[in-house]
């Protein structure tokens, strides 16, 4: 953790990004965006991308909130080159630049009080104007005594302040609309707009991407870079995130935070390909791969409009993900699902190879795990209607044959295969005869891969010994009905 940015790295490269959240929740799907954005603007230009957390809020800050946006981020492989920095930490940085503007004149102490402020907030609104403050203060002779003043930066009173937005195009204020705003408050913290100002000028960075509900704050940034003698970066307002009944994302949606939605077993590719089209697009593709995302972003491609969080578009890339990414890109992930759901992933097949066989069947991981429990912890009894069905007196016989087949077989899915052929040949019976009783003999239920990838990601010891425990069953089942 840094005090401050260090700038001998020479001259600045293409772009500098930053992703900025603040600490007082999770990592939620718009936040995520707005990072692989950033990540994505600085990658495709051979720049940087920045980590700062902005944790001026003390009472709303957490230690847990810290770790839950650094989570998502390492989840969705969005690495900074440079960070986290803490702003609880840069405190000196705000406190030298305050006392620059007042030394200049271009701030000056408030001693005004809240009620002063109310009455002013409610005459202005009697009159229908936008509530700003008079400038009471600026030309105060003699402070009153025992008040603790807060610092207020003192807004050009004339003129415009006009930007070129990278998503959103020309946008102007004019600077009476502005007021003059608190910088630093009475505890000697900075506000949220002062701090944000001094800190991308520390970290030198020349394209702030963020939510177009900053547009507002954005003339007060700039006008607070010029009052510091500097040229305030590019800005690139994107839009918000709508759930699928065009209201603002929210809880009631489902999942918002990026976790929740690797808890439900879904892939970071398939989550960082999804975030990006969310307002972007490049012609009528659905896939991209991340190498191929940062040969073709450009933060001006990115639509005006508010866009639709669609859950079943989602698990349509999940699963294109699960059936295409190579199987040793998904098994960290299905490691992950088969350790929270109390499984242990060296009691069974290495994940990759289960990646192989499943991923056709799944939609999601947490879905491949629920598929694949047997593989990994003993089942405690057979599913009562497919032993029914299946692990009847005439499936012993069979059983038998294919067990002292396959103590002599080599443990690959095509010499399994071959063995349990080759006994139904020998015994004259079809297939299904002797494939459904050994499915469940090995899975509790009748539900599974191709029998030749079963036997195989159960594995010898574990499919001789349920073999072994199914005939026990069927000569048990025999005695009591007979």
């Amino acid at each position: 953790m840094s005090h401050s940015f260090d700038h001998s790295s020479g001259e600045a490269p293409a772009i500098r990004t930053r992703f900025a959240p603040s600490p007082t929740g999770f990592l939620h799907i718009g936040g995520a965006r707005t990072a692989l954005f950033c990540w994505l603007a600085a990658r495709a230009s051979g720049g940087e991308f920045i980590l700062r957390v902005e944790d001026t809020d003390r009472e709303r800050s957490t230690a847990e909130s810290v770790q839950a946006i650094l989570d998502g981020l390492a989840w969705l492989e969005l690495d900074p080159d440079a960070g986290p920095f803490y702003q609880s930490e840069r405190m000196h940085l705000y406190r030298s630049a305050v006392a620059r503007l007042l030394d200049e004149g271009k701030a000056y102490r408030c001693y005004c009080s809240r009620e002063r402020l109310e009455k002013l907030r409610e005459a202005s609104m009697e009159r229908g104007e936008k509530p700003r403050y008079d400038g009471h203060c600026r030309h105060l002779d003699r402070p009153p005594e025992g008040v603790e003043p807060v610092i207020r930066f003192r807004n050009p009173d004339s003129g415009t302040v006009a930007f070129r937005d990278r998503v959103r195009g020309p946008i102007a204020f004019d600077n009476r609309e502005l007021d003059d705003l608190v910088i630093q408050r009475t505890d000697g913290t900075p506000t949220y707009n002062f701090a944000v100002v001094v800190d991308d000028l520390d970290m030198r960075i020349n394209l702030v991407i963020r939510g177009d509900d900053h547009i507002n704050n954005t003339p007060r940034q700039i006008n607070l870079y010029h009052a510091l003698g500097a040229e305030a970066p590019e800005f690139g307002h994107v839009p918000m995130i709508l759930g699928d009944d065009g209201a603002r994302l929210s809880k009631r949606h489902g999942a918002v935070g990026v976790m929740a939605w690797r808890e439900l077993g879904y892939l970071p590719d398939a989550m960082v390909n999804y975030l990006a089209r969310l307002g972007w697009s490049h012609g009528d593709r659905e896939h991209f791969s991340r190498a191929e995302l940062i040969e073709l972003f450009r933060i001006e491609d990115v639509n005006r409009k508010a866009s639709r969080f669609d859950v079943e578009k989602l698990n349509w890339l999940n699963q294109h993900y699960l059936r295409t990414a190579p199987a040793e890109r998904v098994a960290p992930e299905l490691d992950w699902h088969l350790r929270r759901a109390g499984l242990d992933p060296a009691a069974g097949p290495p994940a990759a190879d289960l990646v192989k066989v499943q991923a056709e069947r799944c939609e999601t991981v947490v879905e491949m795990v629920q598929q694949s429990r047997p593989f990994y912890a003993d089942f405690d009894e057979f599913d009562p209607g497919a032993a029914k069905k299946h692990l009847r007196p005439v499936a012993a016989a069979p059983l038998q044959a294919v067990r002292d087949r396959l103590v002599e077989t080599e443990w690959t899915p095509e010499a399994l295969g071959e063995a349990v052929r080759a006994t139904a040949e020998a015994l004259e019976i079809g297939m299904g005869k002797i494939g459904q009783p050994l499915r469940v003999a090995l899975m509790g239920h009748g539900q599974s891969p191709s029998i030749d990838q079963t036997l195989w990601l159960v594995g010898r010891d574990r499919a001789l010994a349920r073999i072994d425990r199914a005939l026990a069953f069927i000569a048990e089942r025999a005695a009591t009905s007979g």
